[in-house]
This record gives C-alpha cells, sequence and structure tokens, in this order.
C-alpha cells in the first residue's frame, strides 16, 4: 500500500498521503505539511493544496487535485460512465504524447470499486491563468486556440487508427457512457429546458426533443467520419493561458472523433455571439489552413462547414444536460453558454442538417 494515493475526501490529504507522492519523484524528500487552500465542488472534487516540503526547487509546492464528486447529482452521472478514471488514464498514458499544453502532472491513480485520485501541478506555481467557464475570448484568443487544437487533431489524425495503444477510448466505458445518454436524453431535454425558460427561443424546444428522441441515430451520424483524438469539452472553464499560448484542462471526456467537433464545441461556447458570426468562417478557414500545415491535406472545406454545423448539436446539448442535472457549473456560468449554443443552433439552423 505504500504507493496508494487514492482519496476519497479533501481530509485524506494529509502529510503521509502527499508524502507518498513525493517519493514517486525524490525519495529522499521530506513533506512537513499539507494544507487546504479551496474546495470546488462540480463534476469533479477539485482541490487546491499547498505541501510544504524540503525540496523547494525541484518539487512544487502547490497542488492541485482532483477526486470524485461529493455532489450526489454529479457523482451519479460520472460515476458509471469512469470519467475521472478515463482523465487519470489518459495522464498515466497519454498526456505526455500531446502536442499542446496540458497541465503538469505528478500523480494519478484509480481502481474500479474505490475511486480515481488526479494529482497535477498548480497553474500558479507555473505562472499560468485559467479562464472562466462564462468567459469570451477575443479573436486573437481563439485563432490560437484553433491552431493549438488543428495541431492537437493532426499528431493523432492516423495514429488512432494504426496503434492499439488508443483503442481503450472507444471501449466499454465509452460504449455505456453513450448508452447511458441515450437513455437520459429525453427526460434531460424535457427537463432542461423547462429550466432554461427564455435562454432557449421556444421555436428550438420541439426538434430539440426530437433530436433527443433520435440521438443514437444522430450520433451514429456524427461519429462517421475521419477520427482522431479529441477532448470533447472545450469550453472557456477548461482552458487556460500561459502568456498568450493556450492549454487544455478537464480531460475526462477525451475520446476519439472528429476534429471538426471540438472547434464546434469550442467556437459555440467561447464567443460571444456577435463574434461568432463575424469570425467563424475565418476561424474555420485557419482550422482548415493548420490542418494542412501539420500534414493533413485533403480536407474539403465545404464539407468540413456542414460537418461543424451538425457538430454544434452536442455542446447545446452538454449546456442543457449541465442545466438540468445541476450542481456541474455555476448557474450564472451555465446560463451564458446554453444562450450562446442556443443562438448557434439558431443561426446555423443545425436540427435541418441533423439526420431526425
Amino acid at each position: 500500500m505504500k504507493h496508494n494515493i487514492l482519496a476519497r475526501h479533501p481530509n485524506d490529504l494529509t502529510v503521509n498521503w502527499a508524502q507518498r507522492i513525493v517519493n514517486r519523484h525524490y525519495s529522499d524528500a521530506i513533506v512537513s505539511k499539507v494544507s487546504v487552500v479551496s474546495v470546488d465542488i462540480g463534476t469533479t472534487t477539485r482541490i487546491r493544496v499547498v505541501v510544504e516540503h524540503d525540496k523547494p526547487e525541484a518539487l512544487p509546492h502547490q497542488w492541485f487535485v482532483k477526486l470524485p464528486s461529493l455532489a450526489w447529482q454529479a457523482k451519479l452521472i460520472t460515476s458509471l460512465p469512469r470519467l475521472l478514471h478515463t482523465e487519470v488514464r489518459f495522464y498515466n498514458e497519454v498526456a505526455s504524447t500531446v502536442p499542446i499544453n496540458v497541465p503538469n502532472f505528478l500523480a494519478a491513480q484509480s481502481k474500479f470499486g474505490v475511486g480515481a485520485t488526479l494529482v497535477l501541478v498548480d497553474l500558479a506555481e507555473s505562472g499560468s491563468t485559467p479562464s472562466k467557464p462564462g468567459d469570451s475570448l477575443t479573436v486573437a484568443q481563439a485563432t490560437a486556440v484553433v491552431k493549438q487544437l488543428a495541431r492537437f487533431h493532426a499528431h493523432f489524425w492516423y495514429k488512432v487508427n494504426c496503434d492499439q495503444t488508443y483503442r481503450w477510448l472507444v471501449g466499454p466505458v465509452r460504449r455505456l457512457e453513450d448508452h447511458l445518454g441515450t437513455a437520459l436524453s429525453v427526460p434531460l431535454m424535457k427537463r432542461g429546458l423547462r429550466l432554461a425558460g427564455e435562454l432557449v427561443p421556444s421555436a428550438l424546444h420541439a426538434p430539440a426533443i426530437r433530436y433527443a428522441r433520435y440521438r443514437r441515430q444522430v450520433m451514429r451520424f456524427l461519429s462517421d467520419a475521419p477520427q482522431t483524438l479529441i477532448h470533447h469539452d472545450c469550453h472557456p472553464g477548461n482552458l487556460f493561458w500561459n502568456q498568450s499560448q493556450p492549454g487544455l484542462l478537464d480531460w475526462q471526456l477525451v475520446r476519439l472523433g472528429e476534429g471538426i467537433s471540438d472547434i464546434a464545441y469550442f467556437l459555440s461556447t467561447a464567443l460571444k455571439p456577435e463574434t461568432r458570426r463575424l469570425h467563424e468562417s475565418s476561424l474555420l478557414a485557419t482550422y482548415m489552413e493548420s490542418l494542412e500545415n501539420n500534414g493533413i491535406v485533403y480536407i474539403d472545406i465545404e464539407n468540413m462547414q456542414q460537418r461543424y454545423r451538425a457538430h454544434l448539436i452536442y455542446p447545446f446539448e452538454a449546456m442543457i444536460m449541465t442545466l438540468a442535472i445541476g450542481g456541474m457549473m455555476s448557474l450564472e456560468s451555465n446560463h451564458e453558454l446554453l444562450r450562446r449554443t442556443a443562438t448557434a443552433l439558431e443561426d446555423l439552423d443545425v436540427f435541418a442538417v441533423l439526420p431526425m
């Protein structure tokens, strides 16, 4: 048990717990104190701690710890598909090969039926700044993110199809998540629309419920495309910045999918509607050009634009489900992102390109 770092509660983050993590890096380092700075409960329980030890030049003092959510609603919806377990495996097996900024990694462990614990270096330690879920990005920031996503997608474009290393990302856990999403889609869509009120225009209600009924068919349509590694949760709250360079947090939903889906999620959540309307086409062109610069040269821009429209359904659904479940995001941010994604559905007549 000397290597066990699993924790269930912030109170479990003791000196002995921290010492086991430090021992993985420096066996002669001594931890003297662990102080909890903050606890934030959403889809996971996120804890910032300060760890005092005698290796200040070699080891960070500020840690960021993720545990299963202490909120029962979020825990119920995330535990079956084992989302935190997926993120633990991502950091243990994939993160070091990702060609964009991700948080520095100290330790991660998961055990079926017991739990999962992820320990990262706090962004403040490296001078990075996290965005907030309701933030609105500038065009320059959006361009930087689009270029990084293109680089990320291009890097894995061919690898995921010929390397068995990534097959677990389409394994039983992901299939369970898809089945769960389909089973809950109609009741959660109805509840979410009821709670949203005027945030979602009334003209979208009937087609949104129809989409929920045909969700499995739509998901098959959206997955029928060249596959790469995707983040699948690219809203502003999962971004951080080191100077002007963006990075991505929260890899619980990482999977194989179509790269343009990340772009649809990002542009519909991170930009104010008026900014998105003005710059959407140029940002899609930037994505295509960046893919070409990274070796993916056979992209059809017209087809990509149509696929982009279709994939806009998912960020809207994600924000509706977040509202329906509750306790997964601040209500103010949830409302703002729902407003943005609903506007994108209207602007691009998304339901017209879905097989319903």
